[in-house]
């Protein structure tokens, strides 16, 4: 049986909207009217065209920013401030700069106030674990892409989080390493079962990994249609299953939905375009 979406690690927006002002005065609204449940261990991708207000849904689940309309629920609580139990993985690398590896992963255990030699001890094991042994003291310029967004992943899952938000967290990747960190991705998640809530531009990536993808409408954002992905666990390597002939049929049904927005999004920037061209002129 499913467990409901209160229980821990659950994620729940009923009736969602969020609106901000720009910085010219203009009322603009992110998201509109979105309904979203993520079960407790459940892989949910998010689809949907740039700009659609994807990342506006990890905010709101985060606590980062309040719904301006709707209710955002996580283990069963309304999120009035930072959702506990929650880690988030950015599109950009959130590692601090000056600190050497061993001391980004082991951030969290010490803000919790975890003595500093069991949070180090607790940091190498989680640096094993993701392949990094050995680059303890390397600081974070000193490393590749692939191995920055390890040590980023590391630093979120040191936490043992009941909920990983993340955004685009291997966009900036080439295609060979985004592969093989969508691999590391799933063999960790498999470890604890954090409840993932996880924006992608990528169809392909969203299926290969998710249990549910959600795709959003051109902005203001709503949910346009929610797919259960049945392809088996575990999954294996993603470069394979893509060739798998159930998950080309899902492909092909969910991006029948998802070009729709896409070209829709496409119209408005370029009319915008337009707009500001004759302006300009």
């Amino acid at each position: 049986m499913t467990e409901p979406a209160t229980a821990q690690g659950g994620i729940e927006l009923l009736c969602v909207t969020k609106r901000f002002v720009t910085p010219n005065g203009d009322a603009m609204t992110a998201i509109h009217d979105v309904n979203l449940v993520v079960e407790p261990g459940q892989f949910c991708a998010v689809v949907g065209p740039t700009g659609c207000g994807k990342s506006t849904t990890l905010t709101l689940a985060a606590g980062l920013e309040g719904p301006s309309a709707g209710t955002v629920r996580v283990s069963g609580n309304v999120v009035d401030g930072i959702s506990k139990g929650v880690s988030f993985v950015f599109q950009n690398d959130a590692l601090l700069p000056w600190k050497p590896v061993l001391d980004n992963v082991a951030l969290g255990p010490t803000f919790r106030g975890i003595p500093k030699n069991e949070a180090h001890a607790e940091a190498r094991e989680w640096l094993k674990t993701v392949g990094l042994a050995g680059f303890e003291d390397h600081y974070p310029h000193q490393l590749s892409g692939g191995m920055r967004k390890r040590v980023s992943l590391a630093a979120a899952l040191i936490n043992s989080p009941s909920i990983l938000l993340m955004d685009e967290p291997f966009s900036a990747l080439d295609v060979q390493t985004r592969a093989i960190m969508s691999n590391e991705l799933l063999t960790l998640w498999e470890k604890t079962r954090p409840s993932v809530l996880f924006v992608t531009h990528d169809l392909e990536e969203a299926i290969a990994l998710a249990d549910k993808v959600v795709v959003m409408t051109a902005g203001p954002a709503t949910v346009k249609a929610v797919y259960d992905i049945d392809l088996p666990r575990p999954r294996g390597a993603v470069q394979e299953i893509r060739f798998d002939s159930r998950f080309l049929e899902l492909y092909q049904q969910i991006w029948e939905s998802l070009r729709e927005e896409v070209r829709r999004a496409y119209s408005r920037s370029a009319v915008a375009g337009s707009g500001k061209g004759a302006t300009a002129a």
